[in-house]
């Protein structure tokens, strides 16, 4: 099972499909091909034994393969496959099970989005919740750090995780290069065409922008917070790899927001040193603290972003500002053509954000097209405590 941190879901749904299905699943392998080239195994981001024990008695899990069993793996004798995107339960049932009878061993190549979002049996809905905000704990040492960087920013009062997007990465795969000078655009294009799993290569930046495809740069992101009227003196913390195109993007921000904080201004480099080179575990320690922010705003509706407001919703539907980004682009446009007045601008991106707070809402079910639904776990709310609920239905 080949997997990265923002996806930790995947892990929720195969351990879902497996005690579904009354199979063995062998702790999930994480994707090191990506463009950070983590080498990072489960165990270092996940609390292995944990993950283990909580789940005995849903399912079986194993931390390897039996010896006759892994013998074959290492001939080549493996069934592996990438199961159908969407599919429901039944799919597993009548189709990954018989394989599993046949081969005794299914290497499912593929796990990102591969169970539904809807119309499923709510035991399954509920199992892929208690994975995802019980079983998957992370490791004592990644949770001690969480930790204190949360303390020292309690220290200093309220403060808001913004989940900046801007990172070079993002930016080659989305196509997207507001703001970016012509070297920066002919850099982020090569490293587009240099990795053959970004298919698409050929992308106007300026529609995939108007369109609400991009995620915000840093100055949208700086005069949208203003517009909410975010107080300027609140401690921002960046939760983020490198910003592209360094202190010079982060002017605006760092002008208009000047107590801005990261992990690497509040910890020593002997904190961190453990964990240079390795992008899942450093954002892992970002999404402790995300959980625990005042305010938590996602500049891109990735799947950290989606996973976290998900977490947010069910630890009683903290404050979650999901920006509209095609809406405010167009607004920040008009604003700096001088089409609308400050005032204009800032009642039109509140109005706009009025209900886009983290508050209690119906997931999105759109039959036959699962990508435009809502996701589910940015929204579970087969599992989420209503305002009105006495008790949880997990």
């Amino acid at each position: 099972m080949d997997l990265n941190f923002g996806s930790a879901s995947q892990i929720c749904d195969m351990v879902a499909i497996a005690r579904y299905l009354n199979v063995t699943l062998v702790v999930p392998e994480l994707d090191k091909t990506s463009f950070w080239a983590d080498p990072s195994e489960f165990q270092d981001i996940f609390d292995l034994n944990h993950f283990i024990t909580s789940l005995r008695g849903e399912v079986r899990i194993l931390k390897q393969l039996p010896p006759r069993l892994k013998r074959r793996v290492e001939r080549g004798v493996v069934y592996s496959m990438p199961p159908i995107s969407w599919s429901d339960i039944s799919y597993y049932h009548k189709q990954i099970l018989p394989l599993i009878q046949k081969y005794k061993i299914v290497h499912l190549n593929k796990t990102d989005a591969r169970l539904a979002n809807n119309g499923l049996p709510s035991e399954i809905q509920k199992l892929r919740c208690r994975v995802n905000f019980s079983a998957l704990r992370f490791t004592p040492q990644i949770e001690e750090l969480g930790r204190r960087v949360i303390r020292i920013l309690r220290q200093n009062g309220p403060f808001l995780v913004l989940h900046l997007r801007y990172e070079m990465d993002m930016l080659a795969f989305s196509g997207c290069t507001q703001g970016c000078n012509e070297e920066e655009v002919e850099e982020l294009t090569r490293m587009r065409y240099a990795y053959p799993w970004w298919k698409e290569k050929v992308i106007n930046s300026d529609l995939k922008r108007k369109d609400g495809f991009c995620p915000l740069t840093p100055e949208e992101t700086a005069i949208t917070l203003k517009a909410l009227d975010i107080d300027s003196n609140i401690q921002i913390y960046i939760a983020a790899g490198e910003i592209y195109g360094g202190a010079r993007r982060m002017e605006s921000m760092a002008a208009a927001f000047p107590n801005l904080v990261r992990k690497e201004t509040l910890l020593g480099p002997s904190d961190l040193g453990f964990f240079q080179n390795h992008s899942s575990q450093m954002a892992a320690l970002d999404y402790l603290v995300s959980l625990e922010s005042d305010i938590f705003v996602p500049t891109y509706d990735g799947n950290m972003a989606k996973v976290v407001e998900g977490h947010r919703r069910y630890l009683g539907f903290k404050k979650t500002i999901l920006l509209d980004r095609k809406l405010i682009v167009d607004l920040v446009d008009q604003y700096n053509s001088g089409s609308l007045s400050w005032d204009e601008f800032s009642s039109s991106v509140k109005e706009a954000h009025e209900s886009r707070m983290g508050n209690p809402t119906r997931r999105v079910v759109i039959p036959d097209r699962p990508k435009e639904e809502d996701y589910f776990y940015a929204n579970p709310e087969e599992c989420l405590q209503q305002p009105d609920d006495p008790l949880s239905i997990i």
